[in-house]
């Protein structure tokens, strides 16, 4: 299940060698990243190889009601995930996944923040395709 700290990377895009993809999928063709390192230690490790991991200030939310969580998730990561590819990022990185309840009506509100993962430091819009 998705959490705080996941890092999830559309399929297709370049990695360096530490990166993990898990077993989990995502939506539209996105999986995330087993990683042990914390963010500091990732962006080290990343910058160490040449490689640098962007990140877009402007946080992006998304929010979905039903009875079912995991169908929730899905549907919020999916508009995560859309928003992302109109940023022309290849990754996201989970800041909060919460339930919540109005008027008796489950909802799950996740955010993210958008990151390009990529090989230099000048933006380059992500190569596998948006």
């Amino acid at each position: 299940m998705i959490a705080s700290g996941t890092i999830l990377i559309e399929k297709g895009t370049p990695l360096p060698l530490f990166f993990r993809a898990a077993t989990d999928s995502y939506p539209n063709a996105w999986i995330g990243i087993d990683s042990s390192l914390n963010f500091h230690e990732r962006e080290n490790e990343l910058a160490a190889t040449g490689w640098t991991f962007l990140y877009m200030a402007s946080k992006v939310r998304a929010t979905a009601f039903g009875f079912d969580k995991p169908k929730m998730v899905f549907r919020a990561l999916t508009r995560l995930i859309a928003g992302a590819r109109l940023q022309k990022c290849n990754c996201l990185e989970i800041d909060e996944v919460a339930m919540h309840s109005f008027l008796g009506m489950p909802y799950v509100s996740v955010s993210a923040h958008s990151r390009n993962i990529q090989k230099g430091l000048v933006f380059a819009e992500s190569a596998t395709g948006i």
